[in-house]
């Protein structure tokens, strides 16, 4: 007599189901992933032009042939296809021939409370 064998191929429904939930909690965390990227290279590239600005403007100060005066100033510029706005606010020190500055960069419209960039520099009294 013959036997008959009977076998089973292929997955359940419910594997397959599994597997489907597994792939789509991976892909999700995978475009999550990505977009926290995405956002991170942009704040890295606005942190990175405001500081050159930042920079530049204690340059500025630093080359100019007068000492600052005490007080703060305030002004716009654009730098790279983007609009900023600068605060510079100069300071006496102990030294009375040394001023302190500091100074903060925003995108423009932004608020000086969360500035992109602080930047405390000294600039000496011209001789």
């Amino acid at each position: 007599m013959m036997s008959r064998l009977s076998f089973n191929a292929g997955f359940t429904l419910l594997e397959v189901l599994v597997a489907l939930a597994i792939l789509a909690i991976t892909l999700g965390a995978l475009i999550k992933a990505s977009g926290s990227y995405a956002n991170n290279a942009t704040y890295l590239k606005e942190k990175t032009f405001a500081q050159w600005i930042a920079q530049n403007k204690a340059v500025e100060y630093r080359l100019a042939k007068k000492f600052p005066p005490i007080g703060s100033r305030e002004g716009n510029i654009t730098y790279a296809l983007q609009d900023w706005r600068w605060r510079v606010k100069v300071s006496t020190t102990d030294e009375r021939r040394l001023r302190r500055l500091r100074i903060d960069v925003i995108l423009s419209g932004g608020n000086f409370k969360k500035s992109l960039v602080s930047l405390v520099a000294f600039v000496g009294q011209p001789l």
